[in-house]
């Protein structure tokens, strides 16, 4: 992406002299190193100490790193108005006070020179990956007006409904732009990235317990730890907790990962068990037969046989009046639809796993019960069908008892928070009825039931939009705005959004950095960095606590950036409001005075910051309702400004049982709760549960449809045409896939086991390229059906035979100097696995499957 000079538009503000000069000065231990002498900071030197040593001593400031969704709460130190170094906060219970490595690299990128500095608008009228979009520089009053335009024109057509707001990581500010801004202008098209993320993971959850979330982990004590393809100590939620906690685990527990990569916590594991990808409910289903067929299921949780006797011998058949559950549902039945056959044996033919380790596995689970954890994770989940496998991984917790236990998986205590004020009164006749149009997303249609929490079309179907929009069905899209999302990297089959983005014909950008989303925006406007510029909060939980965490403005910014969440739809609404549509405006105005002062908002910064109060008032104002309730009582909101977060109680295991949110109240072996969505959907659409079945690419049919249970995995390609599978994994460096651009990132890429510094690899095992005649560090092409990648092959043990794994996160062609390997030319570094991974779903969540080796490959000599 360049503009129509020879550099580009957001470099010119502060340019350092040459590539390498860059990632020399930045490729030190810290960030005071990349300083010295090298042209990251030349901005910010001006008036700022010559030698550091003799400045003063600065200050710890809180924020939260929002590199994965744990969310944690960290202090930045500042010094001489500069973040220099982060570490975690100790006022956090969750964390210990602790942090991984992703929030270290956050300084370089809020110091990163290839940021966006001023908005920009597109002067080419051709767009397409090989146009230059030659942005240039323009005023943001010049950039509200124009999105305001284009804005006004959908009421003057009355088509308000043909705009969408592309929502990618967020805080919990989100819902004024996400929510508020276009249901008062009048779309129902707020999309989130939610569906590429792990909302599959939920869907095992919901439709056993009935609790739509990620759940929390008692390490503390714990007895067993059994990972389905999560890497607690790389990624997955609980990283730093999972770090402080994992050697006393290793002393009293054992840890079994299921993964076919040998990944950093598999590598400290008592079992490592390589599953083929996409087959992690056949090997479920098969520890489920044989905790029950040994008699290891919890009879406190789950009952027991009337007479005494365990009738639950493999190939029978049990009459179900023969046991007496008590705080679960049908587990007979889902014994006589499913598990009565899905021997060890069996499950070793399908998932290639020894039938042997597979009882092992099962029986150590068990007998360590209830302390134990089935941890599942987007891995085991995030497939085609993969719903299935996510309530059978969760059904194990229920079927040892260990859900709501100590030692087990738990819940999560509440952090209680505010939203934004309702918005009907500002509601036009036009709001009103062009919000209640179909979505663009198309959930809730036959083929995307997307049913979380039990609705047809609750949930997103993210990825699918890209080919409603080349499809105008529903309709066509005029108008998008974005924020942190980059869906033409991040959503498989990429190709779909270039196209989508090539005919939108207006769309304005969001962002920290220039990537390749923004090469297709008209509009580009800079974003302020959610952790050292950006005032708001967001909600977590880890080590059995909940908590609040503030997003701070510790640092000035060095660039013209604004807040996302918050500024900007001020912005917006302003323009709006002298272009005749004031409803926004006056709802900003009005319903977000600050709760501490009583001021109404003047300008986007007092209105950021007096949302931020309004919405956390439960944390620090005493005279909230809440307060104090649930957790931290804080004095006031200079205090919650300097600890910087807000702990819950500690979770209290015990309280749910008797109390699940299913259709019967228990854990349901045999989902009523699923039973009930899935006959609503057909309802809708009027058909059959069979056929939803059929037109959603499951393969149960009948009853078997409301119990965890064996899908086959779903994969394109012939196996012989592509015989390897490929799957990806994640780094524990990751910011979100956000660090590319990032030196550290770069130079400390072995950090993944199997992977190399600088050098995006595709990880084979020696058996497979000896097949080939492929040697170690050879440049292949990697081909899928729908596309190819070029990178470096490494040769290691720690993949399955017959597969080949990558990390995610390389291959951008315009995220910055350092990501791409020639910016200017468009050239990745490495590629990216969306270019070879189909766009493909598990369409009952609505999720996109990257993962369970939906595509074949074949590997060749580039």
């Amino acid at each position: 992406m360049t503009t129509s000079t020879k550099s580009p538009i957001w470099e010119s503000v502060n340019r350092p002299s040459t590539r390498r000069t860059f990632l020399k000065a930045a490729g030190g231990t810290g960030l005071l190193a990349a300083m010295g002498g090298g042209p990251l900071l030349n901005y910010m030197a001006v008036a700022a100490p010559t030698d550091d040593r003799n400045a003063t001593a600065g200050k710890w400031v809180a924020s939260t790193c929002q590199g994965c969704t744990t969310w944690c709460p960290v202090q930045v130190h500042v010094r001489d108005g500069r973040a220099i170094s982060v570490r975690g906060n100790p006022h956090s219970k969750a964390n210990h006070g602790e942090i991984c490595p992703r929030p270290h690299l956050a300084l370089q990128q809020v110091y990163d020179p290839d940021r966006i500095k001023v908005p920009m608008k597109r002067t080419n009228p051709k767009k397409g990956r090989a146009e230059d979009p030659k942005f240039v520089p323009i005023s943001w009053d010049e950039a509200m007006g124009l999105i305001a335009d284009k804005m006004m024109e959908l009421r003057a057509t009355d088509e308000t409904h043909k705009f969408v707001l592309f929502r990618g990581r967020y805080s919990y500010m989100r819902d004024i732009i996400y929510s508020a801004v276009p249901k008062i202008f009048g779309s129902p098209n707020g999309i989130s990235h939610s569906a590429i993320c792990a909302e599959a993971e939920k869907f095992g959850p919901y439709y056993t317990e009935g609790y739509w979330d990620y759940r929390d982990y008692d390490l503390e004590n714990t007895r067993y730890v059994l990972c389905w393809g999560a890497d607690p100590l790389s990624s997955n939620r609980q990283v730093p907790h999972a770090i402080s906690a994992w050697s006393k685990v290793r002393d009293q527990a054992q840890i079994a990962v299921v993964d076919p990569r040998l990944s950093s916590t598999a590598a400290k594991a008592d079992e490592w068990l390589p599953v083929l990808p996409g087959e992690d409910g056949a090997l479920a289903v098969a520890m489920a037969h044989v905790i029950l067929v040994e008699g290891l299921w919890s009879r406190k949780f789950v009952g027991d046989f009337t007479e005494g006797q365990n009738l639950f011998v493999p190939g029978a058949t049990v009459d179900e009046l023969a046991f007496e559950e008590i705080h679960t549902s049908g587990v007979v039945r889902w014994w006589n639809l499913e598990l009565k056959d899905r021997t060890p044996e069996w499950a070793a033919e399908q998932c290639g796993i020894p039938a042997e380790q597979i009882r092992r596995v099962a029986i150590g689970f068990a007998k360590a019960a209830p302390r134990a954890i089935s941890w599942l994770s987007p891995g085991a989940s995030m497939q085609a069908r993969g719903g299935y496998a996510a309530m059978a991984t969760h059904a194990l917790n229920g079927l040892v008892g260990s859900t709501d236990h100590l030692g087990g998986v738990v819940q999560k205590t509440k952090v209680p928070a505010d939203t934004v004020p309702d918005f009907a009164a500002y509601q036009d006749e036009m709001s009103k009825k062009n919000s209640k149009q179909k979505k663009i997303d198309q959930r809730g249609t036959l083929a995307f039931p997307s049913l979380k929490k039990g609705k047809s079309g609750g949930g997103v179907v993210t990825n699918n939009a890209a080919d409603a929009m080349l499809n105008e069905d529903p309709y066509e899209i005029k108008v998008a705005i974005a924020y942190w999302a980059n869906f033409a990297f991040s959503c498989s089959g990429t190709d779909r959004w270039e196209q989508a983005l090539t005919k939108l014909p207006f769309f304005a950008h969001i962002t920290t950095h220039a990537s390749e989303m923004t090469h297709f925006a008209d509009v580009v406007l800079p974003a302020a960095h959610h952790m050292f510029e950006k005032w708001g909060f967001v909600k977590s939980k880890q080590n059995l606590y909940g908590y609040a965490s503030l997003n701070e403005r510790v640092v000035q910014p060095m660039w013209d950036v604004r807040q996302d969440e918050t500024e900007i739809p001020w912005m917006l609404a302003e323009k709006l409001a002298e272009k005749g549509f004031d409803n926004l405006h006056r709802y900003f105005k009005e319903q977000f005075t600050d709760p501490e002062t009583g001021k109404t908002p003047t300008n986007s910064e007092e209105f950021a910051l007096g949302a931020v109060k309004k919405f956390t008032r439960s944390h620090w104002d005493a005279t909230h309702g809440d307060y104090g309730k649930y957790g931290d009582k804080l004095k006031g909101w200079a205090d919650y400004v300097e600890k910087g977060v807000w702990n819950s109680h500690r979770f209290k295991v015990g309280g749910v049982l008797g109390h699940f949110k299913t259709e019967t109240g228990k854990f349901e072996f045999y989902s009523e709760t699923l039973k009930k969505a899935l006959a609503g959907h057909a309802e809708k659409h009027a058909t059959t549960v069979d056929e939803v079945l059929k037109a959603t690419n499951y393969t149960a049919r009948g009853e078997l449809a409301y119990v965890p249970h064996f899908e086959p995995a779903l994969r394109w390609g012939d196996e012989k045409e592509y015989p390897l599978i490929f799957f990806e994994h994640r780094s524990r460096l990751n910011r979100e896939g956000r660090s590319a651009n990032c030196s550290w990132y770069q130079a400390h890429k072995n950090a993944d086991p199997g992977d190399e510094n600088w050098d995006d690899v595709l990880k084979m095992n020696p058996v497979d390229a000896a097949k080939l005649g492929l040697n170690n560090g050879e440049m292949v092409k990697v081909t899928s059906p729908i596309g190819s990648i070029t990178v470096n092959l490494k040769l290691w043990e720690g993949v399955r035979p017959g597969t080949v794994a990558k990390c995610y996160g390389q291959g951008h062609w315009a995220y910055g100097r350092v990501a791409a390997l020639d910016f200017q030319k468009r050239i990745p570094r490495g590629g990216n696995n969306n270019v070879i991974l189909p766009p493909e779903y598990d369409r009952l969540s609505g999720s996109t499957a990257r993962h369970g080796g939906v595509a074949r490959v074949k590997i060749e000599r580039a």
